[in-house]
């Protein structure tokens, strides 16, 4: 199984749960029921699987293909992928688009991805929307048109998701591209899922239309339908869309190669650019994931990289700081899988040490049993990652479909679920010593271009020529499907009516220091998310110092007065949870999600880190050092570091310019005053709430929160105050020049309006018409109409003292000052007319719907709530937001675009090869100023 579905299927699982955060978890008992559903097959051999949950308002509808990028033709790999891109185009009854038209304008959402076993394609929407969504998807399984216009643009399309994925990236091309390649020698799993360039260029139309009617049938395909519905009409539904496509009467040509065994280990050095630390990976072989042996190799996967009490991140990240980062996945499939093991390298270490410590980890695993202690805590963490998963009916949906695709059986995470928890240590000593030979690994070292010894070139790692890959051969006859007439052409049905949803109801009670306790009940799962919030943050630190607040952050979990970083991990872990604090503009937080009978132990260890952090020398040098390399590694990413050119230059000496998560020279200044500094400026119990949600009482929250917290006293002396906003610059266009890049990241960025501002649900309603979802307007400009980027956004961030707009897309760097151009355009157009009425409804919807989804599972009302809190928003919010967003006007929309869009107002930061596009820039800005990167200064409020 997948990593994500090792989580999934641990859901109904009878696994130990600990009594104390410091006892080894002992025997299980039952936490959640399987999954019911209903099943059967229609004529044409569609496969039909129903979950009802009429606790929600939502349905999610699913359609899995047995098809993924190991069908790909011969010569044409990515082409599964592409395929997915042109199943949202026009059908005979739909237009292009319209499947946006039936889920984000009413507020569900819709999307698809490819796998290397499968292609699915799924959406939520309110449930009164069901049989459309029903009706849309028979039509675009059944009469899928496919034309040169279409077909050209999500070619160019799927070029940028390439080049962002793989070619911007650091590391890009090591995870999407060589991990597959020198994995396989016979298998088409070598190749990778977003396909090549060249490969994208030589695909034509008939290819297309052959490979739709070749695998785009119902024998070939599941539907799952989730969520509130009655069953009966559902039934009538299916039977009325689905059951009168044909079933073809030629087979379904299967993959049937065999992956040879690896026998003798093989290693690849690479030198690429955009590679800021050097990094190493390494593959074993698994078995396919039906396998007896994967529920074991599933806990190997946990116990190596899960958390930070993992074997790989508390030798290699943390005790021997050789990573800047490790971790693990079990990649199972249809057939032979992978292990990976992979670790970015801390700064000064060597691809050497790295596998060195790598190969380590796996020999431990083959040379001993692990401990109780380690067995019982991944069974609990894959437990607790399972209950989240199960919080919507999309969720349940998916653990479904995807235990029928990969397993063959929908039944098969029931008996997965049973098999780990049989699970011992031998079993895991067993099948570490079966597949995580010394002789069975491919090892890959990645290093920057620039480490590349004179007269070198490195290996190249490429599909092996031994792979064996198949021509496609298309049916006889292929009906070629064209756009019905207006008057032919068949419209969705009419929606239902509404369904109501239930809005959460948080209960407050304050305790004598002056913390704040906000309840939300959820019974429906055994799960509770713990949240602490308090107001503060990055907006107090020190001018020369920022990251500090981060720093603070991370040094809370990192050792307390009466546990060590590692017995925090290891407590936590152990109860199937992990925690976590970060800081933000505006406040902190500590956070932990467990299932509900450890919460009170969870608490414990929750206040103990929020209340008596002691930053220890050492721990500041640990973390400060990881943090160094993890800025220097965004620094090497074209959109992450336009977004903090755009900061600085919107923002300029405040606060909200300067880098959260600091710079090399500002966190090398940070002395351990500084970091106990910020805590304090950040920390107190009269500006802290603390946040329940799940299955927990109100009484429950209240007693948890005076045992752990009741002792808690502020020092003495007023909070500090917020520091005075310093004047903003004027607008600024900035281009980083970074030779190499594979793309250029854009950033159009202006400061916006306090959370509490009146216009607030003005900017946000016309912020999601011009860049909020796949229908808004920067998206159907840049991606939709042109091509030019995998996609196009905009947002909002206000919060309590000040906020600001942003707009960002990447793209290939020829079409960077064409992509600017377009962005500004557009914001200019919001303020130079109202928005139509039928366009601003379903934008409103798009907002009512993402709100409708995050109160769905306990850590969205958590987060919710922790935002409302640290931007001063009531609590009534919960129950007034939909109505706020409804009451929205055009003419408001217009107004606050006028005065909070202009584009005039914004900084434009470009960073990408400016060679490709400095010229038509100037052209257009010619007030544009050249930054190379080693000029670029983001502690300077001008940037120099």
């Amino acid at each position: 199984m997948r990593l994500v579905r090792a989580a999934l299927l641990l859901g109904a699982a009878l696994l130990p749960l600990a009594a104390t955060a410091q006892s080894v978890p002992q025997a299980a008992t039952a936490a959640v029921k399987p999954i019911a559903f209903t099943e059967r097959t229609l004529a044409n051999g569609l496969r039909v699987y129903a979950l009802r949950d009429t606790g929600t308002p939502n349905v999610a509808v699913q359609v899995w293909y047995d098809v993924g990028s190991k069908d790909d033709p011969r010569g044409r790999s990515g082409f599964a992928h592409m395929f997915e891109h042109l199943m949202f185009k026009a059908t005979r009854n739909l237009v292009s688009e319209q499947m946006d038209r039936l889920t984000e304008d009413v507020g569900g959402y819709n999307n698809a991805s490819t796998n290397d076993d499968y292609t699915n394609y799924y959406e939520v929407i309110p449930a009164n929307h069901l049989q459309r969504l029903l009706f849309a998807e028979a039509d675009r399984m059944a009469s899928l048109v496919v034309e040169p216009k279409s077909f050209a643009s999500e070619r160019d399309v799927v070029k940028e998701e390439l080049r962002q994925s793989t070619l911007a990236r650091p590391y890009g091309k090591l995870f999407s591209t060589y991990l597959s390649a020198a994995a396989y020698t016979t298998h088409p799993y070598a190749r990778s899922t977003i396909g090549s360039i060249e490969n994208l260029e030589a695909a034509s139309i008939d290819d297309v239309r052959a490979f739709h009617a070749t695998y785009y049938r119902p024998d070939n395909a599941i539907l799952v339908v989730a969520g509130n519905f009655d069953p009966a009409q559902l039934n009538a539904w299916v039977d009325q869309y689905f059951s009168k496509i044909a079933k073809p009467t030629t087979p379904i040509p299967r993959v049937t190669v065999q992956e040879p065994p690896r026998t003798k280990a093989v290693r690849y050095t690479v030198y690429e650019p955009n590679t800021p630390l050097p990094a190493v990976l390494m593959s074993w072989h698994v078995p396919a994931d039906r396998d007896a042996d994967i529920p074991a190799l599933t806990v190997l996967q946990t116990i190596l990289s899960t958390g930070e009490s993992s074997r790989m991140y508390e030798s290699l990240v943390y005790r021997d700081q050789l990573a800047q980062d490790a971790s693990a996945f079990l990649d199972s499939k249809q057939g032979t899988g992978n292990l990976i093991a992979y670790a970015i390298l801390a700064g000064g270490k060597t691809v050497e040490q790295g596998e060195a410590g790598l190969a380590r980890e796996i020999a431990r695993f083959r040379d001993a049993p692990v401990s109780a202690a380690e067995l019982a805590e991944a069974k609990n963490e894959i437990l607790t990652a399972a209950i989240k998963s199960r919080e919507t009916a999309e969720g349940k949906a998916r653990i479904l479909a995807s235990s029928v695709i990969i397993d063959g059986d929908p039944r098969a995470a029931d008996r997965q679920l049973a098999e780990i928890a049989r699970v011992s240590a031998a079993d895991v000593q067993r099948v570490a010593r079966r597949y995580l030979g010394v002789e069975q690994a491919a090892t890959i070292r990645y290093l920057p271009d620039t480490a590349k010894p004179a007269g070198q070139s490195g290996d190249r790692i490429t599909v092996a020529a031994t792979v064996q890959t198949a021509p496609l051969t298309p049916p006889a006859q292929i009906a070629i499907v064209t756009p019905a007439s207006e008057a032919e052409r068949i419209q969705p049905p009419a929606p239902a009516a509404p369904v109501k949803a239930n809005l959460p109801q948080p209960v407050e009670t304050r305790l004598a220091n002056g913390l704040r306790v906000i309840t939300v009940e959820r019974h429906d799962l055994p799960i509770a998310t713990a949240y602490l919030v308090a107001t503060g943050g990055q907006m107090l630190d020190p001018v020369d110092r920022s990251g500090v607040s981060n720093l603070a952050a991370t040094l809370m979990t990192k050792g307390t007065t009466t546990r060590s970083a590692t017995e925090i991990a290891r407590q936590v872990e152990s109860l199937g949870g992990s925690i976590g604090a970060g800081s933000d503009n505006e406040g902190g937080s500590v956070s932990v999600t467990v299932k509900s009978d450890q919460l009170a132990p969870a608490m414990t260890i929750l206040a103990d880190v929020a209340t008596h952090p002691v930053f220890a020398p050492d721990e500041l040098e640990r973390a400060r050092a990881q943090q160094v390399d993890a800025v220097t590694v965004a620094f090497k990413n074209p959109s992450q570091l336009a977004a903090m050119v755009a900061d600085r230059a919107a923002f300029g000496a405040s606060p909200f310019g300067a880098p959260g998560g600091g710079t090399p020279t500002s966190l090398k200044a940070i002395s351990r005053g500084d970091v106990t500094a910020a805590y304090a400026r950040t920390w107190r119990p009269d500006q802290a709430t603390l946040i329940l949600v799940g299955d927990v009482t109100p009484a429950q929250a209240r007693a948890l929160a005076t045992a752990q917290l009741g002792q808690w006293r502020a020092p003495a002396g007023a909070a500090a105050a917020p520091v005075a906003l310093a004047a903003l610059p004027a607008p600024r266009t900035i281009v980083v020049n970074m030779p190499g890049a594979g793309q250029a990241g854009v950033v159009v960025e202006r400061p916006a309006i306090p959370r509490a501002d009146p216009r607030y649900y003005p900017l946000a309603v016309a912020n999601t018409v011009l860049g909020g979802g796949f229908s808004s307007r920067l998206n159907q400009e840049v991606r939709i109409k042109r091509g030019l980027a995998y996609g196009a956004s905009s947002g909002v961030d206000a919060a309590r003292a000040v906020g600001s707009f942003a707009a960002r897309t990447q793209t290939k760097n020829p079409t960077a000052a064409e992509v600017v151009t377009l962005i500004t355009a557009e914001m200019a157009r919001m303020g130079a007319a109202p928005v139509p009425d039928s366009e601003l409804s379903t934008r409103k919807a798009v907002l009512v719907g993402n709100f409708g989804r995050t109160v769905e599972t306990t850590g969205g009302i958590a987060g919710l709530i922790g935002g409302y809190v640290l931007d001063g928003v009531p609590l009534t919010e919960l129950q007034s937001y939909t109505s706020k967003v409804e009451a929205v006007t055009p003419a408001a929309v217009q107004s606050a675009a006028v005065a909070l869009l202009d584009p005039k107002a914004a900084s434009v930061a470009v960073v990408g090869d400016a060679k490709q596009f400095l010229t038509p820039l100037k052209a257009a800005r010619p007030e544009t100023e050249t930054l190379t990167e080693a000029q670029l200064n983001l502690d300077s409020p001008t940037l120099r």
